[in-house]
């Protein structure tokens, strides 16, 4: 049960972290960074391996790199959703 507990806190930190990488605003607030944190370490292990350290199940830097790939993407497309729907 706490290896849960840590590995959703994990989410949540490497999605915010990838937010503020960004500088954009990550849509949905906590949950919305713990779906970062969660797409950002399977996009970041599926493009950069699995290497550095690994807290709760997550390799700590390929995380925050795919986690902040992914807000920016997210970010790009929330602006052209709004841009033509203005």
């Amino acid at each position: 049960m706490i290896g849960f507990i840590i590995t959703i806190i994990m989410a949540v930190v490497i999605g915010i972290i990838g937010d503020a990488i960004v500088r954009s605003n990550m849509p949905g607030g906590i949950l919305g960074s713990m779906l970062a944190g969660f797409v950002g370490a399977w996009l970041g292990s599926l493009l950069l391996g699995s290497w550095g350290p690994e807290i709760g199940g997550f390799s700590v830097i390929p995380a925050i790199i795919g986690a902040a790939l992914f807000v920016f993407l997210i970010g790009l497309a929330s602006r052209a959703f709004h841009r033509t729907n203005a």
